[in-house]
């Protein structure tokens, strides 16, 4: 029976989530509770994030923010999650921090407008894609 074990491979019956849960069930011994890393948090959130559970991975993430403030990664991903998951106002706020931070952070400009266009604040939003676009080679043809 053992031998058979390859011929039910794990796609589409368990979810991401699962899968990275799974992988530390055993590390402190049977019947101790694992306590879940800051990093465990971060892969999860992303295997989450990657299945389209786009509330899930936020709420995850939330927490990874607050724990490394200081990175863009996480904050920017759970800056994508919001504007998936259409919480267009915490999008614009997760990124609004991440151009503060960073002010040559591309792709925050570029979703910054986007979320701004979404919420159907276009002159808002018409700066920060030009931003985007020049931080990406992309000029205006003068005339």
């Amino acid at each position: 029976m053992t031998g058979d074990f390859n011929m039910y491979p794990a796609a589409d019956g368990v979810a991401p989530d699962r899968w990275a849960s799974a992988l530390h069930l055993f590390d402190n011994g049977v019947g101790v509770p694992h306590e879940e890393t800051t990093a465990e948090r971060w892969e999860r959130a992303q295997l989450l994030f990657g299945a389209r559970d786009y509330i899930g991975a936020a709420k995850l993430l939330v927490d990874v923010v607050e724990e490394v403030p200081e990175q863009t990664g996480p904050r920017l991903l759970l800056a994508r999650a919001y504007y998936h998951s259409a919480q267009l106002r915490r999008a614009e706020d997760q990124l609004r921090v991440i151009v503060e931070r960073d002010p040559v952070e591309h792709y925050a400009h570029l979703m910054l407008g986007r979320t701004l266009q979404r919420q159907g604040r276009a002159g808002e939003a018409e700066p920060w894609l030009r931003m985007a676009g020049a931080f990406a080679g992309e000029f205006p043809d003068s005339e």
